[in-house]
């Protein structure tokens, strides 16, 4: 697991008042990381870059969707 101390954590612009908040850190070397913004220390998902990128496309396309 990568050392996230120096992840500066950024929330989504798509994130409600409610709770339904996903937070993102994009600085740290080699790698990117997710997690609920609400609960971080329940978690966080770690992604090389190209797997965010893979990650991001098939939600955004909604394969995802229930």
């Amino acid at each position: 697991m990568p050392e996230l101390n120096g992840a500066c954590w950024r929330k989504s612009s798509r994130s409600h008042e409610q709770g339904q908040c996903v937070e993102l850190a994009l600085n740290l070397p080699g790698v990117s990381a997710v997690r609920d913004s609400k609960a971080p220390e329940q978690g966080t998902l770690v992604f090389t870059k190209a797997q965010l990128h893979a990650f991001l496309t098939t939600v955004k396309a909604g394969h995802l969707d229930r």
